[in-house]
C-alpha cells in the first residue's frame, strides 16, 4: 500500500532529549537537568503576563514591535538589527533556513548543544563537528581549518553548553578574521550574563559593524522566562531581515513579548539573581574539585562532568537520591545550579558515586 513518504534527511536526524524530571516518590526531588533558573518569575514579570492574557483573543504583534524596539535601545543598534522567535533556538533554526540549502555545510564545536545536528540536517545541509578540547573548549583553529567553499554557517557556543568554558576575546576575534566574509559566524550566548572570566568578551561588542557576524541571546536562562520561549538575534541588518523572512508568523506571544519587556525593565533585580546564582555555582564547582572531579571552567548555569561511558549510569544513581541530571551517552553529565537544597543533595550523590568506586 502507498503512504506518504518523508523526506530522507529524517532518517538520519536526532530527537531532541529535553530533560528529564526526577523520579517520583522521592521525599524531595529536584530537577537539575535542563538548564532552567530556580528563582521564579518577579512579580511585575507577572503582572505583565497577566495584563497580556487580557487580550488573548487578539492575534499578536507579528513584528515584536515593541520588545524590538526595547532591545535595539539596549544595545544601541537599529532595530532592523534586531529578529526574533519563540526562543533562540527557533531563531537559528530560522537562520540556517535563510542560509543553507542541501550539500551546504554548518561548522560546529562538538559536543555543543544537541539542536545544532538536528536543525542543519532539517535544512538538507551537512554538519561539520568539530570535536572540543580536553577541557570541553571549542578549539577554534580546527573549526576554521574546517571551514571549505561549501561552508555558509560557522556556530561558536560560548559559554558552551554542555560543557561550560566560553571562547575568549583574542581567539575569537583570530576566527573571525580566519574565515571568509561569505561565512556567517553565529555567535550562540544563550549564557552571557552567567559569565565572570574577564578574557571572555560581549559578542555583540565584536560583531558591531562586521557583515558576517550575528549574535544569538535568550530569554530564557538569566531572564527566567524558559517557559515563555523569547529569544533574539543581533546583527547585520540584512542577516536579521533574512531570519523574520523565515520566522514562524506570530511565532513570540503576546505574553512572551510583554514579559521580555517586564524582564528588561527589571534587569537589575534579575542580575542580583544571577550574581547569587554565580556565587553558588562557584560553591559547586569548588566543592565538586575538593572531593576529586575535573571540572571545566563553568560559565554558564552548570556544570560539566566528564564520565564517559558511566554518563548513563551516573545520572541513574542520581535520580534515585531525588535529583535528575542530563546525561550525555559517552560523553559526560551536564548538571544545572539550582536551589541551595537541590544543589547540597547534588554533592551527596556525587560524593557517593566517588566513595562507592573506591
Amino acid at each position: 500500500m502507498t503512504t506518504p513518504q518523508f523526506r530522507p534527511a529524517l532518517a538520519s536526524i536526532p530527537a531532541y532529549k529535553a530533560g528529564k524530571p526526577p523520579a517520583a516518590g522521592k521525599a524531595a526531588s529536584y530537577k537539575l537537568s535542563s538548564n532552567e533558573n530556580p528563582y521564579p518569575p518577579l512579580p511585575g514579570v507577572i503582572a505583565a503576563a497577566a495584563r497580556a492574557a487580557e487580550t488573548l483573543n487578539r492575534y499578536p504583534d507579528m513584528a515584536v514591535s515593541r520588545l524590538h524596539t526595547a532591545l535595539a535601545d539596549k544595545y544601541g543598534v537599529d532595530v532592523g538589527q534586531i529578529a526574533s522567535g519563540a526562543g533562540s533556538v527557533a531563531v537559528f533554526y530560522h537562520l540556517l533556513q535563510a542560509m543553507c540549502a542541501a550539500g551546504d555545510e554548518v561548522v560546529y564545536a562538538w559536543r555543543s548543544f544537541e539542536a545544532y545536528p538536528i536543525a542543519v540536517g532539517l535544512t538538507g545541509a551537512c554538519g561539520v563537528p568539530v570535536p572540543v578540547d580536553d577541557a570541553g573548549r571549542h578549539d577554534l583553529p580546527a573549526m576554521a581549518a574546517a571551514v571549505t567553499d561549501r561552508t555558509k554557517v560557522l556556530v561558536v557556543c560560548t559559554p558552551n553548553n554542555p560543557t561550560g568554558p566560553a571562547v575568549h576575546g583574542d581567539e575569537l576575534l583570530r576566527l573571525i578574521d580566519a574565515v571568509p566574509p561569505s561565512v556567517l559566524v553565529a555567535i550562540d550566548e544563550a549564557y552571557h550574563e552567567f559569565v565572570d572570566d574577564p578574557e571572555v568578551p560581549d559578542a555583540l561588542e565584536v560583531a558591531r559593524g562586521r557583515d558576517n557576524v550575528v549574535v544569538l541571546r535568550t530569554f530564557s536562562k538569566a531572564y527566567g522566562l524558559a517557559g515563555l520561549r523569547v529569544g533574539y538575534a543581533v546583527g547585520p541588518a540584512p542577516v536579521a531581515e533574512a531570519i523574520r523572512k523565515c520566522a514562524l508568523p506570530f511565532g513570540v506571544s503576546s505574553i512572551a513579548q510583554e514579559t521580555a519587556i517586564a524582564s528588561l525593565q527589571a534587569e537589575a533585580e534579575l542580575m542580583q539573581r544571577v550574581e547569587a546564582l554565580k556565587v553558588e555555582r562557584a560553591r559547586i564547582a569548588a566543592a565538586l574539585i575538593d572531593q576529586g572531579w575535573q571540572v571545566p571552567s563553568p560559565q554558564g548555569n552548570f556544570v560539566w562532568l566528564a564520565l564517559g561511558d558511566e554518563s548513563d549510569e551516573f545520572a541513574a544513581a542520581c535520580d534515585d537520591m531525588g535529583v535528575s541530571v542530563r546525561p550525555f551517552a559517552g560523553d559526560g553529565v551536564r548538571i544545572t545550579i539550582g536551589e541551595p537544597q537541590a544543589n547540597d543533595l547534588l554533592l551527596t550523590a556525587t560524593d557517593k558515586w566517588l566513595r562507592d568506586r573506591g
